[in-house]
C-alpha cells in the first residue's frame, strides 16, 4: 500500500500582506461563517521551492518554470556564430516541444509556462546544436512565418524525424513534488506527489488599512507641508493552519525509481518540511518583515487515506492565547476523527515551541518514511 507523510503546521504571522488579491488586499476566505486570512497553495509552494533551504539542498536537481527556453537557445546559438534566422528556426523547433509557440514579437517563446527538468534542458541544448550544425533536418513547422532557414530554392521538403526531449520521469525534485501539466503533450504530464492546501487563520480576522505617506527629501521647508506620495495598503495578522500530504511512493516513481531516487526523495521531503516551517511568501515583506516560524508541527506517517485537520477550525478559535487554543483544538479534533474512522498514522512526531520536540526531530522523522 502507498505510504503517505502528512504535515500539519500552525504558524503565527504578525501584521502582513504576504499574498494579495487583484485589489492589492490580503487574500481571505469565508470559513465557518467567519472571515479568515488565506495564503494560497500557489504562493506557499512558490515560496518553499525558491527558498535558499530548498534550492541549496537540491542544487542540480531542480527544474525551471519558464516560457523562455527558446530565447535562451536563440541567444546561445547566436553567441556561437549561428545566423539569426537559422538560430531562431532552431530555437522554435526545440521550444515547440514544450508548448505552443508565439507568432508575435517573441517568436522563440512559448505561450504557457512549462516546468523543464535539468535533463530536458540539457537535451534541448544538445538537440539545438545538432540542428544548427546540419546533423538533423529542421522540422518545417517550427519555422513559422520567419522563413525557410534550412531550405534553398528547388530543394525538396525533408520530413524531420521526431526527437523527443520530454521525460516521463527524471531527477527534477520540484517537478516530482509539485507536478506539471503540458497541455500539448499530456503524456508527459507529471502528477504531483505533494498536495498543499491553502493556509487559513484558525480564527476570525478583519483586514485593516495602513494609510502611509512618503516625504520628498529635497522639498524645502518654505514649501507646503504635504507629502510627495500618499498610499494605502491592507494588512492582517493571525495563526495560520497549513496542511500538506506527500505520496512517498509516487515521489520515488516520479524520480525514476531505485535507490538513487529514494535518496533524492528523502532529501526533497526534508527540504520541503524545513522550508514549510521557516519560509513565508515574499509579498510586502520589505514593509512588514513577517518572517514567522511554525509554533507547532504535527507529522504523521502511514498507509491510510490522508485527511486534513482543517475541520478543527470550522468554528473559529477564540481567546487570548490563539496559538495555544489552536493547538488544543487541532489535537482534540485529531483524536476525535481518529476515534470515528480509525487511526490514520502508524507513527507521529510533534514539535511545539516551548514544549516537546524540535524541527530537527521532525525532519529526521520525515526522512525515515522514505
Amino acid at each position: 500500500m502507498t505510504q503517505f507523510l502528512q504535515v500539519h503546521l500552525l504558524t503565527f504571522f504578525p501584521p502582513s500582506n504576504m499574498n494579495r488579491d487583484d485589489t492589492g488586499r490580503p487574500k481571505t476566505a469565508m470559513v465557518g461563517g467567519a472571515m479568515r486570512l488565506r495564503l494560497s497553495s500557489q504562493a506557499l509552494k512558490r515560496a518553499w521551492r525558491t527558498s535558499t533551504i530548498f534550492s541549496e539542498a537540491l542544487k542540480g536537481y531542480m527544474g525551471e518554470r519558464t516560457q523562455r527556453l527558446g530565447e535562451e537557445i536563440l541567444k546561445t546559438l547566436q553567441a556561437e556564430g549561428v545566423s539569426e534566422v537559422q538560430a531562431l528556426a532552431v530555437a522554435r523547433a526545440v521550444a515547440g516541444q514544450f508548448g505552443k509557440l508565439n507568432e508575435d514579437e517573441t517568436p522563440a517563446r512559448i505561450q504557457q509556462l512549462a516546468f523543464i527538468s535539468p535533463d530536458e534542458r540539457k537535451a534541448a541544448f544538445d538537440l539545438a546544436r545538432r540542428y544548427a550544425a546540419g546533423e538533423l533536418p529542421l522540422p518545417e513547422k517550427a519555422k513559422g512565418k520567419r522563413g525557410k532557414a534550412n531550405k534553398t530554392e528547388g530543394e525538396e521538403e525533408v520530413e524531420a524525424p521526431e526527437i523527443l526531449l520530454l521525460r516521463e520521469s527524471d531527477t527534477a525534485a520540484d517537478i516530482a513534488l509539485f507536478g506539471r501539466m503540458l497541455a500539448d503533450k499530456p503524456a508527459f504530464n507529471r502528477e504531483a506527489a505533494a498536495q498543499v492546501a491553502h493556509a487559513i487563520t484558525t480564527h476570525r480576522i478583519s483586514v485593516d488599512d495602513d494609510y502611509y505617506t512618503a516625504v520628498d527629501d529635497l522639498k524645502r521647508p518654505s514649501e507646503d507641508a504635504g507629502a510627495g506620495f500618499i498610499g494605502e495598503t491592507g494588512f492582517g495578522s493571525g495563526v495560520f493552519y497549513t496542511y500538506m500530504s506527500i505520496n512517498i511512493d509516487l515521489l520515488i516513481r516520479n524520480l525514476g525509481g531505485g535507490d538513487q531516487a529514494r535518496d533524492l526523495a528523502a532529501t526533497a521531503i526534508a527540504a520541503l518540511v524545513e522550508a514549510a516551517a521557516t519560509t513565508a511568501p515574499s509579498g510586502k515583506q520589505n514593509s512588514f518583515a513577517a518572517h514567522g516560524r511554525a509554533g507547532y508541527i504535527l507529522a504523521e506517517r502511514g498507509k491510510a487515506q490522508p485527511r486534513t485537520l482543517a475541520g478543527a477550525f470550522a468554528k473559529p478559535v477564540e481567546g487570548g492565547d490563539i496559538m495555544d487554543a489552536s493547538i488544543g483544538r487541532l489535537e482534540e479534533f485529531r483524536e476525535a476523527i481518529d476515534k470515528a474512522y480509525g487511526p490514520t498514522a502508524d507513527a507521529t512526531k510533534v514539535m511545539r515551541v516551548g514544549g516537546e520536540g524540535s524541527l530537527a526531530d521532525i525532519i529526521v522523522f520525515a526522512r525515515e518514511g522514505v
